[in-house]
């Protein structure tokens, strides 16, 4: 069995003491609570305040939980939320579209899968919940980059690579995608990632109406498109959903 790591075991624990009991904690009573020499806990409390999961008062010196650890919670809780108060509508859409849905978050330059739903078939499909997407070519990503300005500045700091002929890389022309996007309420991907394979995303909005994520539908291009275009029947139910999820997060007119 792989052996823990000490230090780190210890910083968890002050962590725990900070978040509990009193709200700010000297050195002292940190390091006896915790059974440390006062040089080992301040060397862990000056490392957690350098990365910012902790903070001290400059008047008495003492310790309490730091933002970087706060938002970090409030990011988890988000995410939660929206997986939360989109499974009913994903299922809904999976059902009527007949197509493989993915609910997507911005990370690390890209897009990360927070809940998938598998096509409503037999056929073999793979969990991609933790799988990561690009933000330049695929649906999901047009869409974080359109109404999401963290996102955007993220994709022009990307190395927007082409994954098919098809996919825009060049500033100007991908700007326009983004202009059209917003334009009509959704992205797609029709061949920019995978060869064979065809997406539809739209955004999703909380109380704020700050963009939260994106919600979209994935398949063979044959059945995604009809006459050349995508089913228009299949744009409307990826947007209704996209509204749904919107609504139930608390934004407004959706």
């Amino acid at each position: 069995m792989a052996r823990n790591i000490q230090s780190l075991e210890r910083a968890a624990a002050m962590l725990r003491l900070l978040a509990g009991g009193e709200r700010r904690l000297g050195l002292s009573d940190i390091a006896s609570s915790l059974g440390l020499a006062k040089g080992t806990a301040h060397g862990i409390l000056r490392t957690l305040q350098q990365e910012g999961f902790v903070e001290q008062d400059d008047a008495s010196g003492r310790y309490q939980l730091g933002a970087e650890l706060l938002r970090l919670g409030t990011t988890y809780l988000d995410v939660h939320e929206l997986r939360a108060r989109a499974l009913v509508w994903t299922d809904d859409l999976a059902r009527s579209s007949g197509e493989s849905v993915h609910l997507g978050v911005l990370h690390q330059q890209g897009v990360l899968i927070v809940h998938h739903v598998f096509r409503p078939d037999d056929s073999r499909q793979v969990l991609e919940i933790g799988a990561m997407q690009p933000l330049h070519s695929t649906a999901l990503g047009k869409v974080l980059a359109a109404y999401d300005p963290v996102a955007h500045s993220e994709v022009l700091e990307t190395d927007r690579k082409a994954f098919t002929e098809r996919t825009v890389c060049e500033l100007d022309d991908f700007e326009g995608v983004l202009d059209l996007t917003r334009a009509r309420g959704y992205a797609a991907d029709v061949e920019e990632t995978w060869e064979g394979v065809a997406s539809i995303a739209a955004p999703i909005h909380d109380r704020r109406r700050m963009p939260v994520g994106a919600v979209g539908i994935t398949g063979a291009v044959e059945r995604l498109r009809r006459d050349g275009e995508l089913r228009s029947e299949l744009i409307a139910a990826v947007r209704d959903c996209a509204r749904a999820v919107s609504r139930d997060l608390g934004a407004a007119r959706f």
